[in-house]
């Protein structure tokens, strides 16, 4: 006996309501270009619309004229769809609460999901949608279910409740370690900065936190290394002691 290997989601398929609701929802709201329009091939008097969610595969929706948009929410009983997610990048994130507000959509708020940030709310026709945003970029050449399998393993090893920034971020330097050669025989972590870089004379001028002053940030000592030298002004007494050069004895 043999597996069905797949290979990814090739498509999903909803029922939506007219043809126009559809449009205005899924590219309308959501910017997903509608990219193939044809009839339902095994319904002939309904229409069959594809758009591209944004990695090239495909949302298609089947359209009926006779059918209205129905906001009330979709069940949830077994078998049925929860919600579906839609990856967003952190720009877009940051915006989707007020993008939302101004068509009146209630939402969710932002949710700390630990590896992403979520936002959830209801299309026109009582499904449920998630706008996700992960926290972190694979190693290239990897993908983020990887990263995610590699810091689920660590998160059982430390015995947490979910994977955390933290386990994302030793799971990237793990992957990299095993993925990428080093000339370097020791590639365990180190400290050049055990012997106080801040406090030595040639402490690189570094630029002040916000609200926090130069000399806070790189120490009294380095600091007065750092300073533009100001040459000292003569007194009024020295000024009348010198003598001018070439002048009297």
């Amino acid at each position: 006996m043999q597996k069905l290997q797949t290979q990814g989601v090739h498509h999903i398929t909803l029922v939506g309501a007219d043809r126009q609701s559809t449009i205005d929802f899924w590219e309308g709201v959501l910017g997903m270009p509608f990219v193939f329009d044809q009839p339902n091939l095994d319904v002939p008097e309904e229409g069959h619309l594809y758009f591209d969610p944004g990695d090239g595969r495909l949302i298609t929706i089947f359209t009926n004229e006779t059918r209205r948009p129905d906001p009330k929410p979709n069940p949830v009983d077994i078998g049925d769809v929860h919600h579906i997610a839609f990856s967003v990048s952190h720009a877009t994130f940051a915006q989707a609460v007020k993008r939302l507000a101004e068509r009146g959509i209630a939402n969710s708020g932002p949710k700390d999901r630990g590896f992403m940030d979520s936002i959830y709310f209801r299309d026109p026709l009582g499904q449920l949608y998630e706008l996700a945003s992960f926290r972190f970029e694979p190693p290239a050449g990897r993908t983020h279910a990887e990263v995610l399998l590699e810091a689920h393993h660590l998160r059982v090893a430390a015995g947490d409740y979910n994977i955390t920034e933290s386990h994302l971020a030793d799971a990237i330097e793990s992957m990299i370690k095993r993925g990428r050669g080093s000339l370097s025989r020791d590639r365990s972590p180190k400290d050049p900065y055990k012997k106080g870089l801040r406090n030595r004379k040639d402490a690189p001028d570094l630029p002040a936190a916000e609200g926090v002053s130069k000399k806070r940030t790189l120490g009294k000592k380095a600091y007065g290394a750092v300073k533009t030298a100001r040459p000292k002004r003569k007194t009024k007494q020295a000024e009348r002691t010198t003598k001018p050069e070439g002048k009297g004895r």
